[in-house]
C-alpha cells in the first residue's frame, strides 16, 4: 500500500468519526433532551426536585429518610418504605438486597469482635422479621408474624438426627435455633421440639448437617403491618408507600403534630395515587409531598 493510499483511507475515517461523533455526541443527545423539555415530561426529566422557600429538599421520584441523626423515625413524620441502597437511601448506589425466599437462616457474627464489624449478616426472613416488630412498636401494634420470634428474628430450627429416603428427620437427637444465639440468660423461642429440648445457636459451629425447619408459630396469617412497611424495593429508592402502610401511621403522626385523625387521614387521601393508568401497580401515597404538606398546614408540636 502506498502512501497516498494510506492517507485517504485515514482521511475517510477521521471524516467519518466526526460525522458520527457530530450525530451521535452532540445532535442525538440535543434532540432527547429537547423532547424531555415539552410539558408534561420536563419534571420528570429534571429530576422532579421539590423546593421549599427556594431550597431543594428531596425529589419525587426518589425516596428518602425521614428519622434522626441515630436512624430512630421521627414521630411526626410518615416513615418511607425500607432501603438497601447503600447505608440506606443513597441514590448513588441504588440496589436491593439480592436476598431471595430461600434466605431464612442468618451468619452469626464472632462474639469477640465489635458488633457493627464481626461478620454477622442477616437472612431476608430475619430482616422482615425485625422491621416488623420495629414497626409495631413505633405504631403501637401487633408487629408479629408467621416464622417469626418474640424478639424480631427468624422463626427456624436446624433438626438434627436420622433422616428417612426422603431426606426428612425420623427421630430428632438435637434441636438448635438457628437464628437465636444466646447465653444461659436467655431461651430460644420454643421450648422443645418433637421431645428435644431446643438449644440456642453457637458462633462456629455448623448446622447445615441438621434439616433446616422454619416454625410458622401463632402470629395471623395476615399481620397487622403491610409488607412495603418491611420490605426494600428493587431499586432502594422507592418514594411511595401503600395505602395501608400510611394508614397505619396515621395515629402516630397526628398524636405528634396534636392535630386529629381525620385530619391527618384527608392529607393522606390528598396525596393518594390509584393504579397507573387503572391498571399497573398498587394505589400509593408520595411520602415526601405528604410530609412537606403536613409541615406546612400542621406544624409538630414543640
Amino acid at each position: 500500500m502506498n502512501f497516498s493510499s494510506l492517507v485517504r483511507q485515514h482521511w475517510a475515517a477521521l471524516r467519518a468519526l466526526l460525522v458520527l461523533t457530530m450525530i451521535v455526541g452532540l445532535a442525538y443527545p440535543l434532540l432527547i433532551w429537547l423532547i424531555a423539555q415539552i410539558p408534561g415530561l420536563r419534571a420528570n426529566a429534571n429530576g422532579s426536585i421539590v423546593e421549599v422557600d427556594g431550597r431543594p429538599v428531596g425529589s419525587k421520584l426518589i425516596g428518602q429518610s425521614f428519622a434522626d441523626s441515630d436512624g430512630n423515625p421521627l414521630p411526626e413524620y410518615f416513615q418511607s418504605r425500607p432501603s438497601a441502597a447503600g447505608d440506606g437511601y443513597d441514590p448513588m448506589a441504588t440496589s436491593a438486597s439480592n436476598l431471595g425466599p430461600e434466605s431464612i437462616v442468618d451468619t452469626a457474627g464472632d462474639p469477640s469482635l465489635p458488633e457493627d464489624d464481626n461478620g454477622a449478616k442477616s437472612s431476608l426472613l430475619t430482616l422482615v422479621c425485625s422491621r416488623s416488630a420495629a414497626v409495631g412498636a413505633l405504631e403501637g401494634v401487633d408487629g408479629s408474624r408467621p416464622f417469626c420470634t418474640g424478639d424480631g428474628v427468624g422463626a427456624v430450627l436446624s433438626v438434627i438426627g436420622p433422616r428417612d429416603s426422603r431426606g426428612n428427620v425420623v427421630q430428632p437427637t438435637r434441636v438448635v435455633s438457628v437464628n437465636q444465639p444466646c447465653d444461659t440468660t436467655k431461651t430460644p423461642f420454643l421450648d422443645t421440639y418433637e421431645g428435644v429440648r431446643v438449644e440456642c445457636a453457637k458462633y462456629g459451629e455448623d448446622y447445615s448437617v441438621g434439616q433446616i425447619v422454619p416454625i410458622r408459630g401463632s402470629a395471623p396469617a395476615d399481620p397487622v403491618v403491610p409488607p412495603d412497611a418491611v420490605t426494600a424495593s428493587a431499586s432502594g429508592l422507592d418514594p411511595n408507600i401503600s395505602i395501608a402502610y400510611a394508614d397505619l401511621q396515621v395515629n402516630r403522626v397526628a398524636k405528634a403534630r396534636g392535630v386529629s385523625a381525620d385530619l391527618i387521614r384527608q392529607a393522606v387521601a390528598d396525596h393518594s395515587d390509584g393504579r397507573s393508568l387503572g391498571i399497573f401497580g398498587e394505589p400509593r401515597v408520595n411520602v415526601l409531598e405528604l410530609n412537606l404538606e403536613l409541615d406546612q398546614k400542621y406544624p409538630a408540636k414543640a
